[in-house]
């Protein structure tokens, strides 16, 4: 016991201070771990450093310090009458900026490309929001009522018919293709070397044309019938209300379970009987404003949305074709992408102006806008459909035969289980191509369509405006717009892809 007592030890002195530990972090921890560990990483930063110095700097001294804000002509900008090195001229963007907007659009009628966008945006921004309700029915009024709402309010213009004229004409128009192509053949036979064999084939293509004429006559009688009514439009919609409500009712389920697709027919049909009332459609609408005056932020926006819309389901049934084991819709969905993606934009663009209109019947034109928007929707639903089917490769196969087991379509297994999970994966390829067909809609200017960067160039032939500054303005201001797209759609994006693989964060 004594000797535990005497090796007992108790410290007399204090022990010496350690030095503190190393600051890992806020900025003086960000600039010792990850900026100035190591030799290669400090001639980085310092070289990043260099390059933000001589480029953000100098931007913002052009932009802010040494630019002119108020003026009324070209004087204001001039470096004589500002005593100083001129900056940006922004008193020529606060002058064009109507026509960076509206391009050419009539004065008196922008309102209706007010009211278009703020309908857009009042409709886009509940969907852009998970928590509030009602997102079935703010996609259907987006996606499907605004576009035709959107068209009346910018293009103008009544409707003559409904839904029976519509078909009756598409019909009709059907039919003198069919005729036309059998006359054209009947034509050829009197000169051609293999004259029997082409009036034979020409013989039977019109006399498959008179026969669907004399199919469809009941229907092109009745529309000539309900034309010559002093209300066309009216007893149309409420023919065309009446078949539309009884097969949704009959599909719906009938007396059991019908009902509630019957009131929803009613309803969307009372709807679009309050917008045609209030557009006075018709009566013929409002004053037509050709695409030909549109330009601006409006053709790019029209542009870019419409393609961003119709891509992604193009791009969707293409890659489930691609995946079919029908071998028909499996080559036709491959020949289809790749004939696409194997021709530039550009090329695209061209065909789609001046040489489509020469494919068409004479008696059948479709506005130059159009012919572009279909040209960049096909365009990009190519490349959306890749991006879509690299999705589906990265599903495993045990999702569908789980699905198969539970007895579940293929529809359903498709629609409900995988294409959901392969969606998910491609978010940011997707939004990636977005951002990107945003951007190509410059190409349109070639076509002689004025989009923002086409409206901004036409801008610099006023010798009002004619600066030295004016051009690199212009251009700073239109990289700033198309800045604010881009970025929006690209945070967004990070931000649904964070949401969506919840389950994947720890």
């Amino acid at each position: 016991m004594s000797d535990v007592i005497s090796s007992s030890f108790v410290r007399r002195d204090l022990l010496a201070e350690r030095p503190a530990p190393v600051k890992t972090t806020g900025f003086i921890g960000l600039m010792r771990t990850r900026l100035f560990n190591s030799p290669t990483n400090i001639l980085l930063t310092i070289l990043g450093a260099l390059l933000l110095w001589f480029t953000i700097v100098p931007s913002v001294k052009f932009l802010m310090v040494d630019a002119i804000w108020s003026g009324r002509d070209r004087s204001a900008c001039l470096v004589e009458n500002a005593g100083f090195a001129v900056g940006a001229c922004w008193p020529y963007i606060q002058a064009k900026l109507p026509q960076l907007i509206y391009g050419f659009y009539p004065e008196a009628e922008r309102w209706r490309v007010n009211l278009t966008l703020l309908l857009a945006a009042v409709l886009l921004l509940p969907l852009l929001v998970p928590r509030l309700p009602a997102k079935s029915l703010n996609a259907g009024l987006f996606f499907a009522a605004f576009p035709v709402v959107a068209f009346f309010l910018l293009h103008g213009g009544g409707i003559k018919g409904f839904g029976l004229s519509w078909t009756a004409g598409l019909l009709q128009l059907f039919d003198e293709s069919i005729l036309g192509a059998g006359q054209a053949l009947l034509s050829l036979s009197k000169t051609s070397a293999i004259a029997p064999l082409l009036w034979v084939v020409g013989s039977l293509v019109v006399l498959l044309g008179t026969a669907i004429q004399w199919l469809i006559f009941p229907l092109t009688w009745l529309r000539d019938y309900i034309q010559g009514t002093g209300q066309p439009v009216w007893a149309d919609f409420a023919i065309t209300a009446a078949i539309v409500c009884l097969i949704a009712f009959v599909l719906g389920g009938g007396v059991r379970t019908g009902g509630r697709a019957l009131a929803s027919s009613i309803g969307t049909f009372i709807a679009t009987a309050i917008v045609i009332k209030l557009m006075d459609l018709d009566h013929g609408g409002l004053s037509i404003v050709a695409t030909n005056l549109w330009g601006g932020l409006l053709v790019t926006l029209v542009v870019s949305v419409t393609g961003i819309v119709t891509s992604l389901p193009i791009g969707i049934a293409l890659a489930l074709g691609r995946r079919s084991t029908i071998p028909l819709i499996r080559i036709f969905s491959i020949a289809f992408i790749e004939f696409w993606r194997g021709v530039p934009l550009i090329t695209v663009l061209f065909f789609a102006t001046y040489m489509l209109p020469l494919f068409l019947p004479g008696n059948f034109t479709v506005d130059g806008l159009v012919r572009a928007l279909i040209g960049i929707a096909l365009f990009t639903g190519a490349y959306q459909a890749e991006n879509v089917r690299g999705g589906l490769a990265a599903i495993p196969r045990g999702q569908s035969e789980a699905a198969a087991a539970l007895g579940l379509s293929w529809w359903k297994t498709t629609s409900l289980i995988v294409l959901p999970q392969a969606l998910r994966h491609v978010i940011p390829n997707l939004v990636n191509s977005f951002i990107s067909l945003f951007k190509d809609t410059s190409l349109v200017s070639i076509v002689a369509l004025f989009d923002l960067l086409g409206s901004l160039r036409a801008s610099f032939s006023d010798p009002k405006w004619s600066t030295p500054s004016t051009a690199f303005t212009g251009f700073a201001f239109a990289g700033i717009i198309y800045f604010m797209f881009c970025f929006g759609m690209s945070r967004y994006s990070l931000f649904v892809e964070h949401r969506l693989n919840a389950h994947r964060r720890n």
